[in-house]
């Protein structure tokens, strides 16, 4: 049984507020990642002469896709781990100081 002084982070209102503010995180993360993932692709399509110039002798698309695209990926993944954490905690803050707040002070 849990304490009456202790927040219910079980409730089905917080999962559910938890749920959609993770839910708006990873969507916005993922709309990070396909936008990388269709950018070079659509950038050689469109700017073939750009993505044809050499840098350190590899053409700017491989240089890109080699270099810059997986930093891209793991500091997207970094983002969404660092930001869904502190969703949590928040979401467990607001449920504790509503929980402080409901709860009648001792006489």
């Amino acid at each position: 049984m849990q304490a009456p002084d202790q927040p219910d982070i079980h409730s089905e209102s917080f999962l559910h507020s938890l749920m959609r503010k993770q839910l708006r995180l990873s969507i916005l993360c993922a709309g990070a990642f396909l936008l990388a993932l269709l950018g070079l692709p659509l950038a050689n399509y469109f700017l073939p002469d750009l993505m044809a110039i050499r840098v350190f002798g590899f053409t700017l698309t491989w240089l890109i896709l080699g270099v810059g695209f997986f930093p891209l990926v793991w500091w997207i993944a970094w983002v969404f781990i660092r930001r869904s954490i502190a969703l949590e905690e928040h979401e467990v803050l607001e449920v504790a100081q509503g929980q402080r707040a409901m709860t009648p002070a001792p006489k």
